[in-house]
């Protein structure tokens, strides 16, 4: 997955460029200006953290090398972390909310209540995860052209990704959802991702 994005970041960026990114509408609300806000798989820092950054304190972490030197560059108010979600060390109840959009579904399925778990730790007691998900769950794959390289994915489906909430401390708040997130010129099949915010649940 590395290997791919690192491959295919300037035209993934060309596609996903937008002045904003709709999923965070659900979060954005819910925080104080100043906000201390985690985005998992930043990506190149657009539209999502480029969006946050400017009103809230950004932190993205990816795995790909070339995205995260480009969201530097993109969002230069940002601090980027080169690493794996499920290895990075981050400091327990320092963030006032995370979001991982379209990005969950490139970890190995075994791995996301972990990663959930992790989430836990990071956020603030009441604070807010926002993420989007998948329908229906799929063993792990690869995609053979994904943006002229390959790419792994991973999920399970809408009900057992709510559960895993629960099962982790979460309160679910809302539930909603998204299409593929690209451009409109990019035709992109027709996809349907659920949008989860859940909020820490405190005490």
């Amino acid at each position: 997955m590395q290997e791919g994005y690192d491959r295919c970041t300037a035209e993934y960026e060309s596609v996903r460029r937008s002045e904003s990114e709709p999923a965070l509408e659900l979060l954005v609300g819910k925080l104080h200006k100043g906000a201390r806000i985690l985005d998992i798989g930043c990506g190149s820092g657009v539209p999502a953290a480029r969006q946050l950054s400017c009103i809230f304190e950004v932190t993205g972490v990816d795995l790909s090398s070339e995205m995260v030197r480009r969201a530097r560059k993109n969002v230069p108010s940002a601090a980027f972390i080169h690493s794996d979600i499920m290895t990075v060390d981050l400091t327990d109840s320092h963030f006032d909310a995370a979001a991982a959009i379209y990005s969950i579904f490139h970890l190995p399925r075994e791995e996301h209540r972990g990663l959930f778990a992790r989430v836990h730790r990071w956020l603030k007691p009441g604070g807010y995860f926002l993420a989007t998900v998948s329908e229906e769950g799929e063993a792990p794959y690869i995609e053979e052209d994904f943006f002229g390289t390959t790419m792994y994915w991973s999920n399970y489906g809408r009900r057992e990704y709510l559960e895993m909430f629960r099962d982790t401390g979460f309160h679910v708040l809302e539930s909603d959802a998204l299409g593929h997130g690209y451009q409109e010129a990019h035709h992109a099949a027709r996809e349907h991702h659920p949008l989860i915010l859940a909020q820490k649940v405190q005490g």
